[in-house]
């Protein structure tokens, strides 16, 4: 019975070699046809940004934790986080000092209103700035959360005045100034 039913299938025990054979012959290439197909098919690791409702929330987000509002928002610390989204970012007259010169935070709503997205991206991945700004931190931010903060920022409109030139290291700034200098300890008696 068993024989008849081999014979019944069709196919005789050369032709299963044959086929057995063929099969073998071209599975390396099948294989290495979906290791084509899988690694085609494989993104590039998504880079992490943030999630929200609305880029504006997403940006808003942004800003509270990258810290923008220590040196962007006067009285920002006094306030201890407190101060209304309405007076958010708007420069400082408190310059930053070191070898560098003394550099002021910019008024980041005026920034915002006179730069298109394109060229708000295009500053934060040039890193085109003097310190204290962590510039560094920015560079490989991700395109969509640099576009929600420049959204968030946008969305609160233009208010107060630019933040002061900055000035060389030569110079002396007209405005009061925190000195960003390491200081040696005074030695003790």
């Amino acid at each position: 019975m068993q024989s008849e039913t081999r014979a019944g299938s069709g196919l005789s025990a050369a032709d299963r070699a044959r086929a057995a054979r063929r099969t073998v012959q071209w599975l390396p290439g099948a294989a290495l046809l979906a290791l084509i197909g899988c690694a085609a098919a494989a993104r590039a690791p998504v880079s992490p940004h943030v999630a929200a409702g609305t880029p504006e929330e997403a940006g808003r987000y942004l800003i509270l934790v990258g810290g923008c509002n220590d040196c962007h928002t006067p009285g920002w610390d006094r306030s201890g986080g407190g101060l209304p989204t309405s007076e958010w970012l708007t420069g400082s007259g408190v310059g930053y000092r070191g070898p560098w010169g003394t550099s002021y935070a910019a008024n980041l709503r005026i920034s915002a209103q006179n730069l298109s997205e394109e060229a708000w991206v295009r500053m934060f991945r040039e890193g085109a700035g003097r310190p204290p700004m962590p510039w560094l931190n920015y560079v490989t931010l991700h395109e969509r959360d640099l576009v929600a903060m420049y959204r968030f920022i946008r969305s609160l409109g233009e208010k107060g005045a630019p933040a002061p030139q900055a000035v060389s290291p030569e110079e002396e700034p007209a405005t009061p100034y925190i000195l960003m200098v390491p200081q040696q300890p005074k030695s003790r008696p």
